[in-house]
């Protein structure tokens, strides 16, 4: 009788071949440092690899990564500003990754390179994201013309949204026309994505039961356009009730400051109907805030808001970085834990005491 073969579980498998469509020169491997300029030059030629380390750098704690990402960023800036940045937003739900899908399929069927940045929800006890929008938007994420990269939201959406508007400066450089900003959904992050975008769309689905309610929502004054999505089959009945529930809510609203007149429109991202209609209504929302120059004035404020935005941040953020406004934060607050000091007067003191050494 043959004697069997002792067979390790342990046992090491020959490994499979690397494809062979991958471009080796543009590896990047373990302690390769790359020059800023090469950075640059490789970014400009569209080169993603190079685009997507470049997001990596501005998006990093670590401060020479972030200080490098800056430095290309910097050098980058003036091409820049070439894009139409429109932003996405709807509850969870509502289709946002198969509507971006279905639209940034159309562009790039005429030529146009999309860009989308998704801010990804995260867990507020792990940390973790899901960062699933390459998986959501799979025919996309496939297209040589597009390049999707998903961003986690954390606790710090302020931190987010300027990492976000710095990674479309650096998509905008590396020729990509036309940028979408997916949000996590309706709150804090929208009113931030709008402040860094041209064009803002509202996704609503029928029958959800915040027709009315949508009249009470800031978000509402500052959508350019809604979108009744999942209009097909059995629902397009509802879609279209809701649709004119939006458009008389839209009437209650003042006149938009760009002299552009908001619309509802029809759309099932799913099937692909409807994404003409509102690539049009984009189109016509350009061409009419370019030639009344509100295009280029609404860009002076956010880069204005930005600016401020950036110095509050920074300002935030040393602050509480101090060893002695800790040490002197812990102190106060067991004060006003014992109701010894209130919570305002404390502040006042910390504040003091941070800007004595001012003349």
């Amino acid at each position: 009788m043959r004697k069997k073969k002792n067979i390790s579980a342990l046992q090491e498998k020959e490994g499979v071949n690397e494809n062979s469509h991958l471009n080796k020169k543009f590896i990047f491997k373990k302690n390769k440092d790359f020059s800023t300029d090469q950075f640059v030059k490789e970014i400009l030629k569209g080169n993603t690899v190079f685009l997507s380390k470049a997001i990596t750098f501005i998006e990093s704690n670590n401060k020479i990564f972030f200080e490098k990402g800056q430095q290309i960023l910097q050098k980058l800036l003036p091409h820049t500003g070439k894009s139409i940045r429109i932003g996405v937003t709807g509850v969870p739900g509502v289709g946002k990754s198969t509507f971006i899908e279905s639209l940034g399929q159309y562009y790039t069927s005429f030529g146009h390179k999309v860009a989308v940045l998704a801010i990804d929800p995260s867990s507020s006890i792990s940390k973790g994201s899901i960062l699933g929008d390459k998986t959501r938007m799979e025919k996309l994420s496939k297209n040589p013309l597009a390049y999707i990269r998903p961003t986690a939201s954390g606790n710090a959406l302020g931190g987010v949204a300027r990492k976000t508007r710095e990674s479309v400066l650096l998509c905008e450089a590396a020729g990509f026309n036309k940028i979408i900003i997916e949000t996590v959904g309706v709150g804090q992050s929208e009113t931030l994505v709008h402040s860094m975008t041209d064009f803002f769309l509202l996704l609503k689905l029928a029958g959800a039961g915040d027709e009315l309610q949508g009249i009470k929502r800031g978000i509402m004054e500052m959508a350019d356009l809604i979108v009744i999505n999942k209009a097909e089959a059995d629902n397009i009945h509802a879609a279209k009730l809701a649709q004119k529930a939006f458009q008389t809510a839209l009437h209650y609203f003042p006149p938009k400051e760009s002299g552009w007149t908001p619309k509802v429109l029809l759309a099932s991202a799913l099937n692909n109907i409807g994404i003409d209609k509102i690539s049009s209504a984009i189109d016509e929302y350009t061409a009419l805030t370019k030639k009344n120059n509100f295009f280029d004035k609404k860009r002076k404020k956010q880069e204005e808001y930005w600016f401020y935005e950036t110095i509050e941040n920074e300002l935030k953020k040393r602050f509480y970085q101090n060893p002695e406004i800790k040490k002197q934060t812990q102190k106060l607050l067991e004060e006003i834990f014992s109701n010894r000091i209130s919570a305002f007067e404390a502040a006042d003191i910390l504040l003091q005491k941070a800007f004595s050494n001012e003349k």
